[in-house]
């Protein structure tokens, strides 16, 4: 399986499990929801239903368009998350019993940028660092 294709499958498969959780078990997001966050219920549930449709979009096979949609929306939800997560990790280090470590957060928050690069590569927006022949 090429390597575009693998990611492809990879990151949808990982963005549709947590579209589930996202819908089916939102409490765990709503702890870690910045508190500026309007209507953080619903924001959750359209987190939710964000992940899956660009899970749909990524493994469709008819339309490199929406593909590209999908690599788009993907990378666009990660960086909008990403202060979720940042709230996560200030919390945890201001949490008393001490919550996740800097071993479970700083990879995360370095991950980041890479599921960002991960989701416009596998949807054909970018060939970045390599080229087509």
């Amino acid at each position: 399986m090429p390597a575009r294709a693998f990611t492809r499958c990879a990151l949808a498969l990982f963005y549709g499990v947590a579209g589930v959780f996202h819908l089916a078990m939102p409490a765990p997001f709503l702890t870690i929801m910045p508190a500026g966050v309007p209507a953080p219920e619903l924001m959750v549930q359209l987190t939710g239903w964000a992940e899956l449709a660009g899970a749909a979009a990524l493994l469709q096979g008819w339309s490199a368009g929406l593909r590209r949609a999908g690599g788009w929306g993907l990378a666009a939800y990660a960086l909008c998350v990403w202060p979720a997560n940042i709230n996560h990790m200030l919390m945890d280090m201001a949490n008393i019993n001490g919550g996740r470590n800097l071993a479970y957060h700083i990879p995360r928050m370095l991950a980041q940028p890479v599921l960002i690069w991960a989701a416009l590569w596998a949807g054909g927006v970018t060939d970045w660092p390599w080229r087509r022949r």
